[in-house]
């Protein structure tokens, strides 16, 4: 169909298995997108090319180790060898990290865990796909990052670093692939409140904060302070970000690059 919004689009999704990349891929591949999917865990891989496959989209999956450059770099030449080419990318890689502990507690390595895992993610799979995209066709590379990028709050040392540094990177990485036809876009979405249920890591991320606030995990999500401290007094959902995202990819937002998308609920205004 012609209104399909990434029609005839390749999109590599690293991550893919997972509580966002997962929603993003089912997503993109309704909006008419051949989807490659890559992570390390088959299982989860293959349950999400099962949604794709039952609704009529194309997938395609890859065990990877996203902090393997040779592999990831092998991964990619193979997908733009098969499909002519990369339109879009996007980093979805989790990477498990302490929140809640304060600097007297925090260990180095607890600190650098966040910061190292995701930046080198980032870096990795930004490198293997954009010699693949751009010229002629245009190409868009999708960032994710969180809320502590820009909060002052204790307890999140690492994870608001890490967070920053992935915005950072996505604003220098826009100015030097502009160029080459290549757009990038941040995304900033907040805790998910569905995420959990997906099978996200955030179950076990949050166990300490809702602990400390006598809470579940999920009534931190849903009704706690995470969703009291936004504008709309609730926490994005995983469809939320799975229709923006392609809404970015797409050629709709053809002029929009170097920035980030707030998806917070308003936990932040910019």
């Amino acid at each position: 169909m012609s209104g399909l919004l990434l029609r005839d689009k390749s999109a590599v999704i690293y991550g893919g298995g997972g509580a966002i990349g997962g929603a993003i891929a089912r997503v993109f591949a309704r909006e008419g997108a051949r989807v490659f999917i890559a992570g390390r865990t088959q299982a989860k891989l293959d349950a999400v090319a099962r949604d794709i496959a039952a609704a009529g989209g194309t997938v395609e999956t890859a065990q990877v180790d996203v902090l393997d450059q040779q592999a990831v770099e092998k991964h990619a030449d193979a997908v733009a060898a098969t499909a002519g080419g990369i339109d879009i990318a996007l980093n979805a890689v989790s990477v498990m990290h302490d929140q809640g502990t304060l600097l007297a507690d925090l260990s180095l390595e607890e600190f650098m865990r966040p910061i190292d895992g995701f930046l080198r993610t980032l870096f990795i799979t930004s490198k293997a796909v954009a010699p693949h995209m751009g010229r002629e066709r245009p190409g868009v590379i999708l960032t994710l990052s969180e809320p502590g990028s820009k909060l002052a709050v204790g307890g999140i040392l690492g994870h608001s670093v890490s967070a920053a540094g992935k915005e950072a990177f996505s604003r220098v990485l826009a100015a030097e692939l502009a160029p080459g036809n290549i757009r990038v876009i941040g995304i900033r979405p907040h805790a998910v409140v569905d995420a959990p249920a997906a099978g996200s890591y955030t179950k076990d991320l949050f166990k300490q904060t809702a602990a400390a606030a006598g809470q579940s995990v999920q009534e931190l999500l849903e009704g706690g302070g995470m969703a009291q401290g936004t504008l709309l007094k609730r926490l994005p959902t995983l469809s939320e970000i799975a229709e923006t995202a392609a809404f970015l990819a797409s050629d709709r937002t053809g002029s929009m690059t170097g920035t980030i998308a707030n998806l917070s609920a308003g936990a932040l205004v910019d």
